[in-house]
């Protein structure tokens, strides 16, 4: 099979945009008029009410369409390039390696600014990727639940270091507001470096193709003429900088790059191309929800977005695992 037939098989056979993308669509749309009008802060009768909603509610709403959908696309690469449905950034250390990298800027360069700090998250991300990834190549068994497994076990040593490292400066307290992912904090000034992220979006789409030829094995991709090595290069890259970026803007939303292409592949299969629309819209929906609830829950006050993600990635990732799914795994 050449490379152009290979590539046309991997192509849909459905189109990206039709109805129900458009209505759904819609109904995100509706979602992120909601989040603009919904806080503590009464901004139609207060004389800076157009102020704080230019301030605070178009970042924040803004922060939660880029995050959500990068996160998503980014679980759904993970997911290719490991041939696993149970992996994504926080479930292979990717999420702690960037805290480790804010944490050691922190520490040794307390002077830099937010770019710097963004580029050592990126960077230290992008080791953790590869310290997975090479990690992956040595265990044998290789199941859908054994891969997961190794990712948390490597994130928890991170975490443990971290903590103790940041315990032992100090800096504990900037640990736990960076676990604790949440758009709180997401103000005019400090979330443009999120746009960032549209850029790995586009880089997805283009590279979609050549991520799904990997997703079927090295030997398959080396078969039809493809550099796999390169790929999971290209592929790591995007997963660290759409990693390290959102962790320092937002902190990390756990298990949402778990959920989303799981909810997604469960109503339209697995064909990457053309699940790509559907999982960012479903990574804007459920995190735009999931924030929607922790801002309203207990108001006045506001839960962190990733404590209701927890929860409710826990539980799905709970269901998969006791229910099984088809084509979990293409590699076992």
């Amino acid at each position: 099979m050449t490379i152009t037939e290979t590539t046309r098989v991997s192509r849909t056979r459905n189109s990206l945009v039709s109805g129900k993308f458009l209505l759904a669509s819609l109904g995100i749309v509706a979602l992120l008029v909601l989040s603009l009008f919904t806080g503590e802060y009464d901004i139609f009768n207060k004389a800076d009410g157009a102020t704080m909603f230019a301030i605070t509610r178009i970042p924040r709403t803004i922060a939660l369409v880029l995050a959500g959908a990068a996160m998503a696309m980014c679980g759904l690469v993970m997911q290719m390039l490991t041939q696993n449905k149970f992996v994504e950034p926080t479930t292979t250390g990717t999420t702690e390696w960037a805290s480790l990298g804010l944490l050691f800027m922190l520490y040794f360069f307390p002077a830099a600014n937010l770019l710097q700090q963004m580029t050592a998250a990126i960077v230290f991300a992008f080791i953790g990727s590869m310290v997975f990834f090479l990690f992956l190549r040595r265990v044998s068994l290789r199941s859908s639940l054994i891969v997961p497994i190794v990712g948390m076990m490597l994130g928890a040593v991170v975490s443990a270091f971290t903590t103790f490292f940041a315990l032992q400066t100090n800096l504990l307290q900037n640990l736990g507001v960076w676990f604790a992912g949440s758009f709180t904090s997401v103000i005019k000034g400090q979330y443009e470096v999120l746009w960032l992220v549209l850029l790995v979006v586009a880089v997805i789409f283009w590279y979609a193709d050549r991520l799904t030829v990997a997703g079927l094995g090295q030997e398959f991709a080396t078969n039809v003429g493809l550099n796999y090595a390169q790929i999971m290069l290209v592929g790591t890259a995007l997963i660290a900088i759409a990693t390290g970026v959102v962790t320092v803007v937002v902190g990390s939303l756990p298990f949402l790059g778990l959920i989303v292409p799981n909810i997604v592949s469960m109503f339209r299969g697995d064909d990457l191309r053309s699940n790509l629309p559907w999982v960012a819209l479903t990574g804007i929906g459920v995190v735009t929800i999931c924030d929607l609830i922790g801002r309203t829950i207990i108001a006045p006050f506001e839960i962190p977005v990733s404590v209701i993600l927890g929860i409710v990635g826990a539980l799905v990732f709970i269901g998969l695992i006791v229910k099984g799914r088809p084509r979990v795994s293409a590699g076992k």
